[in-house]
C-alpha cells in the first residue's frame, strides 16, 4: 500500500487502548439529518406499488435473468426501493421510530446517497435526478442527458449508450458524526452493502448491472453539483438495455440548488479528506492506465481442507428477503446448519461485475455453532473447503476481537474480511484502498442477504485491527483486517417493541 494509504489505515487502526482513551463522544445535538433534501427542486413522487420480485434470492444470486428489451420507471423504481428506499419502521413505547432501509449501514447512519442519470427511460425524461429514500420521490437537478459526460469521465464509451447510470456517492458528516476519520472506510463498507442488493436486484430486473469504480472525481463531482469537501462520488452502476450513444452535452454549468443544512454544527477531518484525493483520478488517461494494473497472484491452502456441502438452492424470493432485512442486535447460541454456512459463504465470495477484478478480500471465520462443522478458527477456500487454523471453543476470542461486544461471540460463525492492502496498493495506489473496503463490502452485503433468504440474521461489526491479524497469523501474514459479519440465529427481544406497517410493503410483478 502507497505511504497515504497506509498511514491512514494505521492511524484509524483500533486498538484497545486507542478505543479506551479516544474521548469522542456523541453530540446528539448535532446528530445529522438522514435524508438529502433539495429544498427548491420539485419532486417527482414515485409510485409505491413496487415490484416484489419474486424470483428466489438464491437463484438470482446464481444467475442472471433474461435481460430486459426497455428500461421503464417502473423498474428503476424498484431498483432504487430495494436499494436503498425505507422498508418498515418501528415504532417504540413514548414514540420513539427507527427507519429500516433496503441495505444495511454502519451505525444506521445512511450516509449513502443514490443519483439518476437518466438517458433512454420509459416514463422518465431524461436528465440527472436526486433520489429521496424520505419522501421517495426524485428531484431534477439537470435537465438533459448527461450519459456522454459521464461516460467521458468514467473513460467508458459505452456508458452512453446504456439506459441509465446510477451513481453512489457519500456524505462524510453523517458517518464522522459517529465514526470519526475511520468512517470513510466505512463509505466503502456501505456503499458495497447497498450493491450487494443492486446488483442482485438488477439481475432479477434483466438491467445486467456493472460497477465502475474507476473515474474522474472532480468530473463526477461536478456534473452532480457535489461540494467535495463534504459529499463525493464513490461508484457508477451502469444499467441496460443499449440504445444509440447519447450526445455529448457540452461544457456542464455548476449546479447551485439550495440543500437542508444535515446539522446546525459539523466537525471536518481532515485526514479523511487528504486520503480522499489522493485516491482520486484527475484524467481519463489516468483511469484508463489505473484499469490495466495486474491484480495480486491468488494464494493456494496451506494445509488439508474441511469440505463443506453445496449451497442451498431454495430460499425465499429477493423482494421478501430485503423487506425482511436488519441488523441482528442479539443472536441465540443455536447452531446453524453447514449447509447454511456454506451458502454465506459461496455468495460472499462469488465474484461481481465491475470494471476491475473483485475477490480481492480472503475470508477468515470463527465457527462458534455450526452442525458438521468442529468449531474454530478457520479460513475459506472457494470451491474447496475450510482450512482449519485453530480449534476449538473461541466464543470469547470472537468476542474480544469485534472490539468486545458479546454480538461476536454470541453468533454462530463471525466472518473477518482480509486483504494484502500492500500488494492491492502495489497494482492500485492509493485508489486501491478503495477497492479493498469496497470488495469487503459487497461480500459482507452478499452475506445479509443470504441470511435473510434463509431465515437467520446477520449483523456489520468493527474490530480491533492488529488483534485480528494476530489472531489469524501466521495464516494472515500480510494482510489486514477489513471489515466483520457475524451470523446466526437471532434472539428475539421481550421489549414491547412495536412494528408499524404505515410502510407500504411492494405490491406488484414486474
Amino acid at each position: 500500500m502507497s505511504s497515504l494509504a497506509r498511514r491512514f489505515h494505521d492511524e484509524t487502526t483500533h486498538t484497545p487502548y486507542s478505543v479506551r482513551t479516544s474521548g469522542h463522544t456523541l453530540d446528539w445535538d448535532v446528530k445529522p439529518f438522514p435524508f438529502k433534501v433539495y429544498t427548491e427542486v420539485p419532486a417527482l413522487p414515485l409510485s409505491r406499488e413496487v415490484a416484489v420480485l419474486p424470483r428466489p434470492t438464491l437463484q438470482v444470486l446464481a444467475s442472471e435473468s433474461a435481460p430486459a428489451p426497455r428500461l421503464t420507471l417502473e423498474a428503476l423504481t424498484a431498483l432504487l426501493y430495494y436499494s436503498a428506499g425505507v422498508t418498515r419502521k418501528k415504532t417504540y413505547p413514548g414514540g420513539g421510530e427507527v427507519l429500516f432501509r433496503a441495505a444495511a449501514s454502519t451505525g444506521a447512519l445512511y450516509q449513502t446517497e443514490l443519483y439518476v442519470a437518466a438517458g433512454d427511460v420509459d416514463g422518465l425524461p431524461p436528465g440527472l435526478y436526486h433520489f429521496c429514500p424520505g419522501d421517495f420521490t426524485l428531484r431534477r437537478l439537470r435537465s438533459g442527458d448527461v450519459r456522454a459526460a459521464l461516460a467521458a469521465a468514467a473513460a467508458e464509451p459505452a456508458l452512453a449508450r446504456r439506459a441509465a447510470t446510477l451513481v453512489a456517492s457519500a456524505i462524510f458528516w453523517r458517518n464522522t458524526w459517529k465514526y470519526q476519520a475511520r468512517g470513510y472506510r466505512h463509505l466503502f463498507w456501505d456503499s458495497g452493502t447497498m450493491l450487494a442488493n443492486m446488483l442482485a436486484v438488477g439481475d432479477a430486473l434483466g438491467l445486467t448491472p456493472r460497477v465502475l469504480t474507476g473515474f474522474v472525481d472532480a468530473e463526477v463531482n461536478h456534473c452532480l453539483g457535489l461540494d467535495p469537501m463534504g459529499e463525493a462520488a464513490l461508484e457508477l452502476v451502469v444499467i441496460r438495455p443499449e440504445g444509440p450513444a447519447a450526445s455529448p452535452p457540452g461544457p456542464l454549468p455548476a449546479l447551485a440548488h439550495e440543500v437542508m443544512p444535515l446539522s446546525s454544527a459539523e466537525v471536518d477531518y481532515p485526514l479523511l479528506r487528504e486520503m480522499h484525493a489522493a485516491s482520486s483520478l484527475a484524467s481519463a488517461d489516468d483511469v484508463i492506465a489505473w484499469r490495466r494494473a495486474t491484480a495480486p497472484p491468488p494464494r493456494a491452502p496451506q494445509g488439508p481442507l474441511v469440505p463443506l456441502p453445496a449451497p442451498a438452492r431454495e430460499s425465499r424470493s429477493l423482494g421478501e428477503t430485503i423487506q425482511r432485512r436488519g441488523s441482528t442486535r442479539r443472536f441465540a447460541h443455536e447452531p446453524l446448519s453447514a449447509e447454511e454456512l456454506a451458502t454465506a459463504l459461496w455468495a460472499a465470495a462469488r465474484p461481481w461485475p465491475a470494471d476491475v477484478p473483485s475477490g480481492l478480500v480472503d475470508i477468515y471465520l470463527i465457527v462458534n455453532a455450526v452442525d458438521g462443522v468442529a468449531p474454530g478458527a478457520y479460513a475459506f477456500w472457494p470451491g474447496h473447503g475450510l482450512e482449519l487454523i485453530r480449534a476449538g471453543s473461541l466464543r470469547n476470542e470472537a468476542a474480544y476481537l469485534t472490539l468486545e461486544q458479546a454480538l461476536g461471540g454470541d453468533a454462530a460463525a463471525t466472518f473477518f474480511f482480509m486483504a494484502p492492502l500492500d500488494a492491492i496498493g502495489k497494482a492500485w495506489g492509493d485508489r486501491g484502498y478503495r477497492l479493498a473496503n469496497l470488495d469487503a463490502g459487497v461480500a459482507g452485503g452478499r452475506a445479509y442477504l443470504v441470511a435473510y433468504a434463509l431465515g437467520f440474521g446477520a449483523s456489520g461489526l468493527t474490530f480491533y485491527d492488529t488483534e485480528v491479524v494476530r489472531f489469524f497469523s501466521p495464516h494472515a501474514a500480510g494482510r489486514d483486517a477489513i471489515f466483520v459479519t457475524a451470523l446466526g440465529r437471532s434472539a428475539r427481544a421481550r421489549d414491547g417493541v412495536l412494528v408499524s406497517n404505515s410502510i407500504q410493503p411492494p405490491t406488484r410483478r414486474l
